[in-house]
């Protein structure tokens, strides 16, 4: 299993960076536990992109085919996707309606080949004013809709074959002080225009600002790997994303956001995943240190567990995260299993 691993986390690395790769140190490689190991982990684009850089072994050709093919199928779904977003991009905005795409597809660009990007959902995310409109607008166009989650104000519905996710806030619910520094980034976006754009086709798609997204995209997944359970892609995103744009990034503004919300300790350990394990060079990931032996140290436990998979059993999970962050996991504890913070309290509280 072992072997296994190694060789996948290899592939993986060669399928980030599309750059070559050697297995035969890993020993004989079973192809069918990496391509379980790669659909556990959303990458299976990035393993097959890995597999065209091996130099040392041939693979099997049976086993390079079915990789290929499920590559080929992302690419399908994320064109129609893509087509998708672009529709009604455009019938929002025939109605005064504007948005951001936050997560998947816009994290896509920034890879070697977007098309070969596991795709989740479509996440859009509105101002305030715009929030209430969106969702008369597009429940009528839905199917299978989800409860409303009031305090992330995030509501799921279903749009053809699309599972759509409609948000006014990007709110983890983990704490008070990372929703609040949520909030700051998110009135950043809206109110300061802080965004960037990508050209889908002929629609012009907006996109938070560099700045912006990184933070967005960690307290995603920081949200998940707490909560919900993560996969390894969500750390590849947030690698791409910060070597796309490595230039630009405000690393002082970045540690005033991570030290207000707590999760600079977070970020230290899974930016030693990315350099140890995942290829990413030291410089280009703000506020790590290299030399640090407890973020190393906590970052190998991190990986391991990532790659053993969570079990489900929420207790029994946050029992594993505790082992890496302890003080952490008590603090959220609230939030992990009973979906409750202060700041959610005070709402209520004051919505009365």
């Amino acid at each position: 299993m072992k072997t296994n691993k190694n060789a996948f986390v290899a592939l993986v690395r060669a399928g980030l960076w599309e750059s070559d790769v050697q297995l035969l140190s890993y020993g004989k490689v079973d192809y069918e536990e990496v391509m379980r190991l790669a659909e556990e982990q959303s990458v299976i684009g990035l393993v097959t992109a890995g597999l065209e850089h091996v130099l040392d072994v041939k693979v099997p050709q049976s086993d390079l085919l079915q990789f290929i093919g499920r590559a080929l199928q992302l690419e399908q779904r994320n064109l129609a996707m893509n087509q998708f977003i672009a529709e009604i991009e455009d019938k929002m905005r025939s109605e005064g309606l504007y948005t951001l795409l936050v997560k998947g597809q816009g994290i896509a660009q920034c890879y070697e080949r977007p098309l070969w990007r596991a795709s989740g959902d479509v996440d859009f995310l509105f101002s305030q004013d715009n929030y209430l409109k969106a969702q008369g607008f597009l429940l009528p166009l839905s199917s299978g809709n989800k409860n409303e989650e009031r305090y992330s104000q995030h509501l799921g519905i279903t749009i053809g074959d699309w599972y759509v996710e409609i948000h006014g806030s990007l709110r983890t619910g983990l704490a008070a002080r990372v929703d609040k520094v949520v909030d700051d980034v998110q009135k950043d976006v809206f109110y300061g225009g802080n965004v960037r754009s990508w050209m889908n086709g002929k629609t012009k798609v907006f996109l938070p600002s560099p700045d912006n997204d990184v933070f967005f995209v960690f307290s995603h997944f920081i949200k998940h790997f707490y909560k919900e359970g993560m996969n390894l892609r969500q750390v590849c995103d947030w690698c791409r994303l910060l070597w796309t744009y490595q230039d630009t990034i405000d690393a002082d503004l970045l540690y005033k956001r991570l030290n207000n919300s707590g999760l600079l300790p977070e970020w230290r350990a899974f930016a030693s995943i990315a350099v140890e394990y995942l290829g990413m060079p030291v410089e280009a990931i703000p506020l790590f240190d290299a030399r640090s032996k407890k973020d190393k140290a906590k970052g190998q436990q991190l990986m391991e567990f990532i790659l053993c998979g969570y079990s489900g059993n929420k207790v029994k999970d946050t029992i594993s995260i505790a082992r890496v962050f302890t003080w952490k996991a008590l603090c959220y504890s609230p939030s992990i299993f009973l979906n409750v913070n202060w700041l959610k309290i005070k709402e209520r509280v004051f919505a009365r």
